[in-house]
């Protein structure tokens, strides 16, 4: 009786749906989201096309899958500012956790430099509520009755923080220690202009 590649399948290191989207990031972001196929993606896991289907309806799902979850991290962050007190360290922390996120979605990088109009495509649903959380989280760093200046610099610290996400590709040889301590040091310097007490 032949062996059958089933839908829960399990692939050594996690499950088959974590395999294929790790696998997806990858040739997404070496390839190239449009020249990536998905018999492709089913053979880097070692499943068929078949089974790949049952996880992912299609590969605008597996980008989705590999998207969602920055979104998704934003998302925590922004919900979590109402316990941050607004204060230096309240403000590093709320930076600190918004860089790890990205820090750990580091992969997809590659995908969103390479592939920018597929991610803008794929992004247009989810525009409306990422520009009102990134507004909700600039508006948080700039503080209370916040200058223009201080709203200039709200926006400058989060895009130094926004760096992570995409420095494997710019600079691969940063491992992670270096891409945080180095992009938090900037980012809360952008803030507080370098000033001393």
């Amino acid at each position: 009786m032949a062996v059958r590649d089933t839908p829960d399948t399990v692939v050594a290191g996690g499950g088959t749906k974590v395999a294929i989207r790790d696998a997806a990031v990858k040739l997404f972001g070496a390839k190239g989201f449009e020249q990536t196929s998905l018999r492709e993606v089913a053979d880097a896991v070692g499943i068929t096309k078949a089974s790949l289907y049952y996880h992912y309806a299609s590969k605008l799902d597996l980008l989705l899958a590999i998207i969602d979850p920055i979104v998704d991290h934003m998302r925590s962050v922004v919900d979590d500012l109402d316990r941050a007190p607004h204060d230096a360290e309240g403000i590093r922390q709320v930076l600190r956790t918004y860089l790890r996120g990205l820090i750990h979605h580091r992969d997809a990088g590659a995908l969103v430099v390479r592939d920018t109009v597929a991610i803008i495509n794929v992004m247009a649903d989810r525009h409306p509520e990422l520009m009102d959380m990134s507004r909700v989280l600039r508006e948080w760093l700039a503080g209370p009755n916040a200058t223009e200046e201080a709203k200039l610099r709200a926006c400058a610290a989060l895009d130094v923080i926004r760096v992570a996400l995409v420095s494997k590709e710019l600079v691969p040889g940063a491992d992670d220690s270096l891409v945080e301590t180095s992009l938090l040091d900037a980012a809360t310097c952008v803030l507080t202009a370098c000033r001393t007490a």
